[in-house]
């Protein structure tokens, strides 16, 4: 077999590199040109490696399955929000080669027919002393493992009944014992969205991977606003109410809708009114009828 002249296209760029020349190989799921000296490619061409195991990476880390909530005070610091599409892809690539193209929570490989695919997720720890949210180690997860993590977007999306049912199947807790670990992360996901944490993404940078650096705290809530509004292909909305600015982008980003909002205005949607009380998490039989605000996301969906 002739060596193949490797690529690196993020997803969202592979129809400008197709019409370009580079062709798919489906066994190693990767770019390619199909001969040298193809300079419509050369914005493709491929970066060394990154390495298997991350400087100061800790692959034991968060092993299992778990419902593991991103605080709300880390939204726009995710590691994809921070490297360049192209630093992505080749992350990713290492993600799903080092854990054999399987997923390292159950086990499940990739599964075009079932929609089920393998996605890169991150593990983080807080130092709470310091304020420091430091990445710790990328996980391959499978498209329900993924879905199981982000619990709260299960919930939006109507797929909490399936997610809880894999939760079970693959940790083996029987349902007191899975709804208890539920609650107890989202208590987690309010105590730590009550801080401003600063990011530490070493474990990149000292694989020589460039970071940008994330919107600052302040600056999240209306990048919020205008990213749902892209997303949704809907006009860039109005000034509006800060607690409605993040009951809208819990609903997306699928971390649980928060229990009060700030100081203003109510808003009339229900989902960003303030509470006192702690959210239900439902079981799935126990799931309440959609909000207005959920609602109106399915339409837009």
């Amino acid at each position: 077999m002739v060596e193949r002249i490797w690529l690196d296209v993020p997803y969202a760029e592979k129809d400008q590199a197709k019409a370009a020349g580079a062709r798919w190989d489906p066994a190693a799921k990767r770019w390619y040109a199909p001969r040298k000296d193809m300079t419509a490619l050369e914005p493709w061409t491929a970066a060394p490696d990154v390495p298997d195991l991350l400087p100061g990476e800790d692959r034991t880390l968060g092993d299992g399955l778990f419902v593991d909530l991103v605080p709300s005070s880390c939204w726009f610091t995710n590691v994809r929000s921070c490297v360049t599409p192209r630093d992505w892809e080749r992350l990713r690539r290492m993600i799903t080669r080092r854990a054999g193209m399987r997923c390292e929570a159950c086990g499940a490989s990739e599964d075009r027919t079932a929609q089920r695919w393998l996605e890169a997720h991150e593990r983080w720890v807080y130092d709470e002393a310091a304020r420091v949210q430091h990445l710790k180690r990328l996980i391959c997860l499978c498209t329900d493992c993924h879905t199981v993590t982000h619990y709260g977007y299960a919930q939006i999306r109507g797929l909490e009944s399936k997610a809880f049912a894999h939760l079970t199947r693959v940790t083996k807790m029987d349902a007191v014992t899975a709804r208890r670990h539920i609650d107890a992360a989202f208590a987690t996901w309010r105590r730590r969205s009550q801080v401003t944490w600063k990011l530490d993404l070493s474990i990149l940078t000292d694989a020589g991977i460039t970071a940008r650096r994330p919107p600052s705290a302040e600056k999240r809530p209306g990048i919020a606003a205008a990213t749902l509004a892209a997303e949704r292909d809907i006009p860039r909305p109005a000034p509006v109410d800060a607690g409605e600015v993040v009951a809208r982008i819990a609903v997306e980003r699928g971390i649980a809708l928060p229990t009060s909002s700030p100081a203003g205005p109510r808003s009339a949607t229900p989902a960003a009114a303030p509470s006192n009380r702690a959210p239900v998490v439902p079981g799935p039989r126990e799931e309440e009828p959609p909000s207005l605000l959920r609602r109106i996301f399915r339409r837009n969906s």
